[in-house]
C-alpha cells in the first residue's frame, strides 16, 4: 500500500463490498475483486448492464461531444476487461483481454461462445496483477504466433509465446505456450503490462518498477539502474533464436555498455502501464502512473525513445521527487494532471487515426481510473496542446485499444467495452 500521504478512495460499484482503494496506486486493479462484487457476469447489476455512462443528452457536457462528433458505441460486456487489441490485417476480428485469464473474440461483432485462451489456472489477481495484455506480431496470419503478458501464481512477470490452432481460428493451442521472459516481482504492484509490436516489428514490454512506494527497492531505485529490467521499457526479437529464449537487437541503446541490460530501451519509469505508438508517425506515446502528485504523458519520435531517461524517480513528473538524486539527462512529460484535480492513475490511449472521427484526428485520447472524463489532447515535442474533455465519461477506466482499421475502444472494470463511434 501507499506512504502515509495517501488519501483514500471508495471506487465505484464496489463500495458495497467494502473494497476501497488508496489513490495513486498505479492501477486500479486492486478493487477487481469485481468477482466478489457482482461485476462479472451474474450477481448484482452492473453498470455493463446500463446505458452507455454519460451525462443527460441536455447537459452542456453532452452538446459538447455531440458537436465534436464522437460518442460511446457499446460492443460487449466482459469479466474484468483490461486490454482490447487486434491482428494486423484483421478487420473483423476483436479480441478482450479479461484479467482473470481469459480471452475473448469478437468475430464480425459478436462474441464467440469460448475463450481463445484460458490461462486462469496460471495467473492471480490479488493486487494489481493478472492476465494485463497480449499482442500479436506483423505476420501473425501466417505464423499464428502471439504472446501475452501475465503474472503467474508466485506474483513474477511472464511473456509467454502461444500458437493459433491450427483447425480453428478461434482457438489458440494450449500446448504451444513458451516462455519468452520472466522477471521477479518483489511486490504485487506496478507490474506493468503492456505488450505492443512497434512499426519496426520488434516486441517492446513496459515493466514497474518492482512497486511498494518511491522505488523503494535498491540504492537508487530501479527506475534509474540500467542493471535491471524494473522501471523499463524493453525492446526485443521474442522469435527463439538458437538456444535462447528470445534475441537483443544490436541497436538496442545498452548493448554494449557494461553492467547495462541489453533488453532496455528507455528507462527512468515507475509504472507505465499503457503506451502506443502512433500508426502513421511512429512516434511513441508512455502514460506513466504518478506516485504522489502527478500522472503524466510522455511523448516522442520512437528513435528519440531509444535511451532516454524519463526521470523517475529523482523526479515525478516535471516535480522533483527524490532530493538529492538525479536523472541525467531526463526527458520532461509533455502532459501533467494533478491529483489535487480528481487524478489518480492514468490511462494511456492513442493517437486517433479513424477517419470516421475528424474531430478526433491527430489527437490523442486518453483517461484515467479516478477521473472519469474521456480527454484528448495534441502532442507536441515539448508539450500538449489543447488539453481538454470530450463529453464522453468511462468509469473505472482501465485501458483503452486498436482495431486492425485503427478504431479505437475503451474498456472499463465495470464490464463494458466500449467504441469511440461518430455520433
Amino acid at each position: 500500500m501507499r506512504a502515509p500521504e495517501t488519501r483514500r478512495i471508495a471506487l465505484r460499484g464496489l463500495a458495497s463490498c467494502g473494497v476501497v482503494l488508496c489513490r495513486g496506486l498505479s492501477i486500479l486493479l486492486l478493487a477487481l475483486g469485481a468477482a466478489a462484487c457482482g461485476g462479472d457476469a451474474g450477481g448484482t447489476r452492473t453498470a455493463a448492464e446500463q446505458p452507455a455512462p454519460g451525462p443527460p443528452a441536455t447537459s452542456p457536457v453532452a452538446r459538447q461531444a455531440a458537436k465534436r462528433g464522437v460518442r460511446l458505441q457499446r460492443v460487449g460486456r466482459f469479466s474484468s476487461p483490461i486490454y482490447v487489441t487486434a491482428p494486423p490485417g484483421d478487420e473483423a476480428s476483436l479480441f478482450v483481454v479479461e484479467r482473470g485469464g481469459t480471452i475473448r473474440v469478437l468475430r464480425d461483432g459478436r462474441k464467440v461462445a469460448q475463450p481463445f485462451l484460458d490461462i486462469s489456472g496460471q495467473t492471480t489477481t490479488d493486487g494489481e496483477r493478472g492476465l494485463l495484455s497480449m499482442a500479436f506480431p506483423p505476420d501473425y496470419a501466417e505464423s499464428g504466433l502471439f504472446y501475452i503478458y501475465f503474472t503467474d501464481t508466485g506474483g513474477d512477470t511472464k511473456v509467454v509465446e502461444y500458437k493459433r490452432a491450427p483447425d480453428d481460428p478461434d482457438r489458440a493451442d494450449p500446448a504451444s505456450a513458451r516462455t519468452v521472459l520472466t522477471q521477479d516481482q518483489p511486490e504485487p504492484n506496478h507490474n506493468g503490462g503492456p505488450l505492443v509490436f512497434g512499426p519496426d516489428g520488434l516486441l517492446y514490454i513496459g515493466l514497474g518498477d518492482g512497486g511498494g512506494a518511491g522505488d523503494q527497492h535498491g540504492e537508487r531505485g530501479n527506475g534509474q539502474d540500467l542493471g535491471t529490467l524494473l522501471g523499463k521499457l524493453l525492446r526485443i526479437d521474442p522469435r527463439r533464436q538458437d538456444d535462447r529464449p528470445y534475441a537483443i537487437p544490436r541497436d538496442n541503446p545498452f548493448v554494449d555498455r557494461q553492467g547495462a541490460r541489453g533488453e532496455i530501451f528507455s528507462y527512468g519509469l515507475r509504472n507505465p502501464w499503457r503506451f502506443s505508438f502512433d500508426r502513421r508517425t511512429e512516434d511513441l506515446v508512455i502514460a506513466d502512473v504518478g506516485q504522489d502528485s502527478v500522472e503524466e504523458v510522455n511523448f516522442g519520435p520512437r528513435a528519440a525513445a531509444a535511451g532516454a531517461n524519463f526521470g523517475w524517480r529523482p523526479f515525478e513528473g516535471s516535480k522533483r521527487f527524490a532530493p538529492g538524486e538525479d536523472a541525467p539527462g531526463h526527458v520532461r512529460p509533455v502532459l501533467q494532471k494533478p491529483h489535487s484535480q480528481g487524478f489518480c492513475s492514468i490511462t494511456g490511449g492513442y493517437v486517433v487515426r479513424d477517419p470516421e472521427l475528424p474531430a478526433l484526428a491527430g489527437r490523442y485520447v486518453y483517461g484515467d481510473l479516478c477521473e472519469p472524463s474521456l480527454r484528448s489532447a495534441k502532442l507536441g515535442r515539448r508539450r500538449a496542446r489543447g488539453d481538454r474533455e470530450t463529453g464522453l465519461k468511462v468509469p473505472q477506466l482501465v485501458s483503452f485499444g486498436e482495431d486492425a482499421r485503427g478504431r479505437v475502444y475503451v474498456a472499463s472494470l465495470d464490464g463494458p467495452v466500449y467504441r469511440l463511434a461518430p455520433r
